[in-house]
């Protein structure tokens, strides 16, 4: 038994985990931008969808990436013990027993993909099912503990959110979809990175092999930097393949722009000083919003206006 399940069991003998504890398992901040990028996925994409089913669809989604979450930490439990920013989670905190943690996220898992199949269609499902697994078992069993490239290749569960919605509207998965997929998956390394330079300590005491733990902190900043620059072109892409109209290029272009001007502050800044990363690292949560905002102001112009 890890210390997590013997604080759980502690922690259960005196007091019954609330309604707050299970949700706070779904990690409903992450959940809420997977959710948002997957909405934006389901307004850009051609045809219709019941308001009740297109409704349907989204929660379907939500659930989805929270049981992913729930599955996440259920996993992570040990190593979430011993990191400052992960210690107060459910499990670690001793609010949840680990193994309810996992049949919570086991059942939700099951019950989104079910959802969305009968909301929508077996692509969008399967796609869905295909996210949940490559985020539990690809990334957090695998990558996350193995490689200093956990996030980059691990950044495809994430991204594949706007396809799920796409999917579940037009039953197909375009190009479109796809160059949204790309915006988020060159998105993830520079936003993870930022964070694993002022929050090293705590990834070597976990044993993660981020990049600043693996190659060093001016290699890290180095692929920020890089990843950066391509990110920053990769956002002008829905222009280019008619999504979008010059707003959203303008805009993109003016966000892509402080994206790479930051990380060129955090490739400069020296080993010591972590404050430019810690910027670049609340702008990239920004950006992401930011562009998909844009795309879905455009969307809703061309259906509404």
């Amino acid at each position: 038994m890890t210390n997590a399940d013997h604080s759980a069991l502690a922690k259960s003998s005196s007091q019954l985990a609330g309604p707050g504890d299970y949700f706070a398992l779904l990690k409903p901040r992450v959940m809420s931008l997977v959710v948002f990028t997957a909405f934006v996925g389901m307004v850009a994409a051609p045809g219709v969808l019941h308001p009740a089913l297109a409704l349907i669809s989204l929660l379907a989604i939500a659930v989805g990436a929270g049981a992913s979450g729930a599955l996440n930490m259920w996993w992570d439990a040990d190593i979430d013990a011993v990191m400052s920013r992960t210690l107060k989670r459910p499990i670690p905190a001793g609010l949840v027993p680990r193994s309810e943690a996992a049949a919570f996220g086991g059942f939700l898992s099951a019950l989104s993909v079910a959802l969305l199949a009968l909301a929508s269609n077996y692509l969008a499902a399967g796609l869905l099912a295909f996210t949940i697994f490559f985020y539990v078992v690809i990334y957090s069993m695998w990558l996350k503990r193995s490689t200093p490239q956990n996030i980059v290749i691990g950044g495809a569960a994430g991204a594949l959110p706007p396809v799920v919605g796409w999917a579940a509207v037009a039953n197909a998965a375009p190009l479109e979809s796809w160059v949204l997929f790309t915006i988020i998956f060159l998105w993830t390394p520079p936003h993870f990175w930022a964070l694993a330079l002022f929050k090293r300590g705590d990834y070597e005491l976990a044993g993660i092999p981020m990049m600043p733990n693996v190659k060093g902190d001016l290699s890290t900043r180095r692929q920020v930097f890089a990843y950066s620059v391509v990110l920053a072109l990769a956002g002008l892409a829905p222009y280019f393949v008619g999504m979008v109209s010059a707003f959203y290029l303008i805009a993109a272009a003016l966000l892509g722009g402080w994206m790479v001007w930051l990380s060129w502050l955090v490739l400069k800044a020296s080993a010591e000083d972590f404050g430019p990363a810690k910027k670049l690292f609340g702008f990239s949560i920004f950006y992401l919003f930011a562009v998909f905002a844009a795309i879905l102001v455009e969307r809703l112009v061309a259906i509404y206006v």
